[in-house]
């Protein structure tokens, strides 16, 4: 007897996108097991999905709850608290049809995958009540590709015992032994997992659910759903055997037709871990084949570049009296020319500009009218003057940021021996206090790589992420060159001074009251009296 399998999915999606989820539906092995499908069409302004079932008889959609905003973009997805309880609704409510259809699993997926189509029987090959099939996503285009899995709390990728001390350097030798492991073919037991999910009908039974558990902080109802899970006595794997292609943005289009021509090798597509110790050496899978430039080029002229020349890029405004003299004092130790940018401050920031860099060629320029609640016109301007003085290299801090003491000392020689490079990626740390940084749920900047230091590419033409505010401080298609990741630390000094914290949470609820561009929560938490705070090592 044939086993019944229900493939259900919430679904708020563009068109494109769902054409593809779709399409990879109809694809997956099937031929032995029942297979039904489930949708709540949730406000979609087209018609695929009562296509997809006038085609088919084994298809049902069900209407979707009152419409709420659901924003997302070339950046990332904002997820509000109203729409995630809403989505984990609609989960529970499959998980309701297959309990009192009597199907023997529910196979959870989301409408921005593209599933292999072998993923469904090997999954069901393994005889494991709860398990995911493992992809990766860039969930913020200057971040490194990462798993839809995780080993607890909100989203930690190490292991470790409750209390245990660790070290940065611990730290991240055990993220990156988790996401090497993670990069093998192989079933393997983890502590959150979502997206993409199997689950069988003992699992239904024992109570699973999406609810939220209302005393618990952790957001997102794929938390909530794995931590009941492993109370009421399940386990929860991860599969890496056919990851399926996370169409996380429209722009990622044009790679899934890689990804398509890929399955006939059968082989899955998940980026190499480089290495603590050989990062220099050492390149993310992802970023093997750099992309042609020839598109590009009608775009932007072509330039003379400067061999080694490093030019040092920076917006200001009303800096006096914050960090601005320590960063740049910092800066003259090993750039060659300096570009800033003074968005119409108020106060002697452009005189303090050229008292520091003296000795240092620079360009200055002031807007007689400020640009700052529209980021994007400010970082493209910023880029324009940057290339203008002919640079082998373009690094961008911003005014309150520098690196850890002993950078300058490393990085002439880093830029020197990385004619295969074209961009660097660090870790930046939110410092709360001269020796402490934050670290919890909400803030967890410096455990990704984003990009500082790129090369300067003739014939380059930058895409921006056309956003007013967290627009990224490069274009955002430097993510389609070559990079790697450097073990050098940057400060983000910026959170620094009470004062300085209450300017930010005012302005981010000033510029994006609704966080359209990021996050309420996150904004909310700029004023927590008592956040966890962990000391700065230097290494």
């Amino acid at each position: 007897m044939k086993h019944r399998v229900l493939i259900a999915s919430p679904v708020k999606q563009k068109e494109r996108i769902l054409s593809e989820f779709l399409y990879s539906l109809i694809r997956l092995e099937a031929s032995q097991v029942e297979l039904d499908f489930a949708f709540i069409d949730d406000h979609n302004d087209h018609t695929l999905l009562s296509q997809f079932a006038l085609e088919r008889s084994n298809v049902r959609i069900f209407s979707g709850d009152h419409e709420e905003d659901y924003h997302r973009d070339e950046s990332t997805h904002y997820w509000q608290e109203d729409l995630v309880w809403k989505v984990a609704r609609y989960k529970d409510r499959f998980i309701k049809i297959a309990l009192d259809e009597g199907y023997d699993y529910l196979f959870l997926v989301d409408s921005d995958l593209y599933l292999d189509p072998n993923s469904l029987p090997h999954l069901l090959s393994l005889k494991k009540d709860i398990v995911s099939e493992v992809y990766w996503t860039r969930w913020k285009p200057e971040l490194i590709p990462l798993p839809q899995v995780w080993i607890r709390d909100q989203y930690t990728l190490y292991e470790s015992s409750r209390g245990e001390p660790l070290s940065e350097a611990e730290i991240d030798k055990r993220t990156r032994e988790f996401l090497q492991m993670l990069s093998h073919p192989g079933t393997y037991k983890v502590g959150g997992l979502g997206a993409c999910t199997l689950i069988t009908r003992n699992a239904l039974k024992r109570g699973v659910s999406f609810q939220e558990i209302y005393n618990l902080g952790l957001t997102g109802e794929d938390r909530h759903f794995c931590v009941r899970a492993v109370a009421l006595g399940l386990e929860l794997y991860a599969d890496t055997h056919y990851p399926p292609f996370h169409i996380y943005r429209e722009s990622e289009l044009e790679k899934l037709q890689e990804y398509k021509e890929n399955l006939a090798y059968a082989k899955p597509q998940v980026p190499a871990v480089p290495s603590r110790h050989s990062w220099l050496q050492e390149h993310f899978a992802l970023h093997d084949q750099r992309k042609t430039l020839d598109a590009k080029t009608k775009a932007h002229p072509l330039q003379t570049v400067s061999p080694g020349k490093i030019t040092f890029a920076m917006l200001v405004r009303n800096e006096s009296g914050r960090h601005l003299e320590m960063v740049l004092k910092q800066a003259t130790e090993y750039i060659d020319h300096a570009v800033i940018l003074d968005d119409a401050s108020e106060d002697n920031t452009a005189l303090l500009c050229q008292e520091i860099l003296q000795g240092i060629p620079l360009n200055l320029h002031s807007n007689k009218e400020p640009l700052f609640h529209n980021e994007i016109l400010l970082r493209k301007q910023l880029w324009e003057m940057a290339l203008s003085t002919q640079p082998e290299w373009i690094i961008i801090l911003d005014a309150d940021e520098m690196f850890e003491e002993d950078a300058p000392k490393q990085l002439r020689e880093l830029l020197t021996h990385s004619s295969n490079i074209d961009y660097f990626s660090f870790r930046l740390y939110d410092l709360w206090t001269e020796t402490h940084y934050r670290e919890d749920s909400l803030w967890q900047a410096h455990k990704w790589y984003r990009p500082f230091i790129v090369r300067n590419i003739p014939g380059f033409c930058g895409e921006w992420q056309e956003t007013p505010q967290h627009c990224g401080r490069f274009p955002k298609n430097i993510m389609d060159l070559r990079e790697v990741t450097s073990p050098l630390r940057i400060k983000h000094l910026g959170w620094v001074r009470p004062q300085d914290r209450l300017a930010k949470y005012y302005r981010y609820k000033q510029l994006d009251p609704h966080g359209t561009y990021g996050n309420l929560e996150q904004y909310r938490s700029i004023l927590d009296p008592n956040p966890t705070l962990v000391a700065w090592i230097n290494d």
